[in-house]
């Protein structure tokens, strides 16, 4: 078939906005050596999507930061498994980028690119965890350009092309000026939005609401040592309980199938490290249209177009499968789909009662990056006429 499965692929990235640049050979060469992973996912093209790059100080101060995106990843990813773009439900892709961190390469500007656009949720969830903190110098302009220059943002009129830049230090560092990343960024059509963690006026001081203003995005303070709340449910036993058995619906095919599996199953220790509702709110995601894995589980792959189960190697298929007759093989792959799709409608019902009882359980509100997020993605998916379920 030629839905093969894809394994992680490291290599050099470079997007053709690039272009933009191409008189600075000098700044393009050191923008392609910060490039790191690039994984290969299979979505509907002709959706429209939602792209976000979430640019994240982690130096020494950060601490409280990188735990909130950790903690608060999936309740994101949940609530944009709601949008709507007229009749089409977009998808997500997510990129992300350290700076400012002594760790990284100085030569580079303090910056790496963890992980380019993907929807592979596990990935992403993977590249948070990887994430620790150390002094550092932070280059808000440069961050910006890099993951301008790097990620492929495409020119879909439709798409929602977000820059999340979150830190604590002034925002106009470094060589490269804010002023000249927005202006690149306003025309290629991304809206730059910015996090202080700290006090609004002094982020104001700092030129983190100039660097907003400049592509027409929002600029937010957050207390980002604010400790994440989890609310507990009636229905997160349950949830979880049938996210068990969501898992034994995979059928991982290839050479990467079985790290795939893995690393599915070490995200879900990953999101209950905080506590067993943010391991329900991952089980949600992992029930939702969002949650694609056909590059290496034969239930998802057998839904694209050019998936052909004469194409499939026997030598690739898991051990339940191996001698089986073509028939067989179908037979099963449909057995696990059908049974999916139940406990996905089953964890959708039961999470509609989730969400109405933590609703009017919450008495304050938080200001923290998951708000922050919400927030300005919904007051800029509005002017791109997405709406919400």
């Amino acid at each position: 078939m030629k839905t093969h499965l894809k394994p992680l692929i490291v290599a050099l990235s470079l997007s053709t906005l690039m272009a933009c640049n191409a008189n600075n050979k000098k700044t393009n060469l050191t923008d392609e050596l910060i490039a790191e992973t690039v994984i290969e996912t299979k979505t509907k093209k002709d959706n429209p999507e939602i792209k976000v790059a979430l640019l994240l100080d982690t130096s020494n101060s950060m601490d409280g930061l990188i735990d909130q995106a950790k903690a608060q990843l999936w309740k994101i990813v949940n609530e944009l498994s709601y949008a709507k773009c007229e009749d089409e439900s977009p998808n997500l892709k997510i990129a992300l980028y350290e700076y400012g961190n002594d760790n990284l390469n100085a030569d580079e500007g303090y910056l790496r690119q963890v992980i380019a656009f993907s929807d592979d949720l596990d990935e992403i969830s993977k590249s948070l965890f990887s994430l620790t903190t150390n002094g550092g110098n932070e280059f808000c302009g440069k961050v910006i350009k890099t993951a301008l220059n790097q990620l492929k943002w495409g020119d879909n009129k439709e798409d929602l092309k977000l820059i999340f830049i979150a830190g604590n230090e002034p925002y106009s560092q470094g060589s490269v000026s804010y002023k000249e990343a927005s202006k690149l960024a306003h025309n290629n059509d991304v809206t730059v939005n910015t996090i202080f963690c700290g006090d609004y006026n002094q982020g104001i001081t700092a030129s983190w609401k100039d660097g907003a203003d400049l592509t027409h995005g929002n600029y937010m303070a957050i207390n980002h040592n604010e400790a994440t709340v989890h609310i507990a449910s009636p229905y997160d036993d349950k949830i979880l309980e049938l996210n068990k058995k969501l898992n034994k619906t995979y059928i991982a095919y290839g050479s990467n199938g079985r790290k795939k599996m893995e690393m599915q199953a070490e995200q879900d220790s990953n999101a209950m490290s905080y506590n067993k509702a943010n391991a329900v709110s991952r089980t949600v995601s992992k029930s939702s249209r969002l949650y694609k894995n056909s590059s290496w589980d034969l239930v998802d792959a057998e839904k694209e177009e050019d998936f052909s189960y004469d194409d499939l190697d026997e030598k690739q298929l898991p051990e339940e499968l191996k001698g089986k007759t073509k028939l067989e093989i179908k037979s099963y792959v449909e057995k696990k789909a059908k049974a999916r799709e139940e406990l996905q409608d089953e964890i959708e019902a039961l999470n509609v009662k989730r969400r109405n009882y933590v609703a009017k359980q919450k008495t304050t509100s938080t200001n923290n990056l998951e708000n922050a997020m919400l927030e300005a993605l919904k007051t800029q998916a509005e002017k791109k006429n997405y709406k919400w379920e």
